[in-house]
């Protein structure tokens, strides 16, 4: 089936949030004499907030050994954070992808299991929010990722079938979710997701510049269930 679209999750895929995320409770943790836990971080990255079962406060104060303020914490984790996303501009390949997929006529989607709130001020900021038909986030949705809510959303809003759609992500959740729904998978890892399983993706590129869309879109036409 000829794709219509390209669906790209936004945290770690379109911006990568998450290493700079992960870096700044790294910090934390650090100043608190213990070590943020690697794995339990990495099976977090792609849920949404209220779906998340890591919490990086009570996982804090468990090896700590005692209670933290909350808000001293949040406020400084937060000016970690913010600076090293202010660093940070559209992944490699992405504007491309963007581009070429104007030209095509294809509809444009972003699925996001982080609010509106983050989302469109980032895009915004990026200069990319309006190149987009449609953006779902968490405040759309009862469920997010790897729920397939999202992508059933997205497809659902762009008027597409979900065999017609191509779903670009960075995570193990993302993947599933997107699967899930029906979509062919790609997968573009950044520092953080590389250390996870990809194997969910019918295709894996270190970036989207890896990739051309061309290239993409006739495997994905092609693909097998």
């Amino acid at each position: 089936m000829p794709i219509q679209a390209l669906i790209f999750d936004f945290d770690g895929t379109i911006l990568d949030t998450e290493t700079p995320e992960y870096e700044a409770w790294r910090a934390i943790y650090e100043s608190y004499g213990v070590e943020l836990p690697l794995p339990e971080w990495l099976a977090s990255i792609g849920r949404g907030v209220d779906d998340n079962p890591f919490d990086p406060y009570h996982t804090l104060e468990r090896l700590s050994g005692r209670l933290i303020d909350r808000e001293g914490v949040r406020a400084r984790r937060r000016a970690l954070f913010l600076d090293r996303v202010a660093q940070q501009s559209a992944r490699a390949g992405v504007v491309e992808y963007l581009d070429g997929a104007a030209a095509l006529g294809l509809k444009l989607a972003v699925a996001s299991s982080s609010r509106h709130d983050w989302v469109d001020t980032y895009l915004s900021r990026l200069g990319l929010l309006d190149r987009f038909d449609a953006v779902l986030c968490a405040d759309d949705v009862t469920r997010t990722k790897p729920d397939p809510e999202l992508y059933a959303a997205a497809v659902y809003r762009l008027g597409v079938e979900p065999a017609a759609a191509v779903a670009i992500e960075d995570s193990p959740n993302g993947l599933r979710a997107a699967k899930a729904a029906g979509l062919f998978c790609v997968a573009t890892p950044n520092p953080m997701t590389a250390l996870l399983p990809l194997d969910e993706a019918h295709v894996i590129a270190a970036s989207l510049a890896d990739l051309p869309l061309a290239e993409l879109l006739a495997r994905a036409a092609v693909r097998t269930p």
